[in-house]
């Protein structure tokens, strides 16, 4: 059984940094394509995405000050955010699917995590 567990958020001001960390288990496939999306107000949207090719991908909002990462021997996903904004704000979740491409769509997850929360304030 896949497992997510999240960790790392938290309150900073604007400017910030923040790591966020996902540790993985149960996971039986050769690849599969991990990712971190933000629940704000509105919808939940994907920030970024490792693919089953190790490629990298980012939401046009955070690309040059979030970088994502993955320690495959601690089994860990890693989001890295600097120069962290309010509108940054929201609930953290990390996502993952067997299969590469499409990595914006929420529905093509099969496994998430419970989320962490990260507040920026002005």
């Amino acid at each position: 059984q896949v497992q997510l567990v999240e960790s790392g958020g938290g309150s900073v001001q604007a400017g910030g940094s923040l790591t966020l960390s996902c540790a993985y288990s149960g996971y039986k496939y050769n690849s599969w394509c991990m990712a971190w999306f933000r629940q704000g107000p509105g919808e939940r949207q994907a920030v970024a995405a490792i693919d089953t090719d190790d490629s990298t991908h980012y939401a046009d909002s955070v690309k040059g000050r979030f970088t994502i990462s993955k320690d495959r021997f601690k089994g860990t996903l890693i989001l890295q955010m600097n120069s962290l904004k309010p509108e940054d704000t929201g609930m953290y979740y990390c996502a993952a699917k067997p299969y590469g491409g499409a990595w914006e769509t929420l529905a093509f997850y099969e496994w998430w995590g419970q989320g962490t929360q990260v507040t920026v304030s002005s």
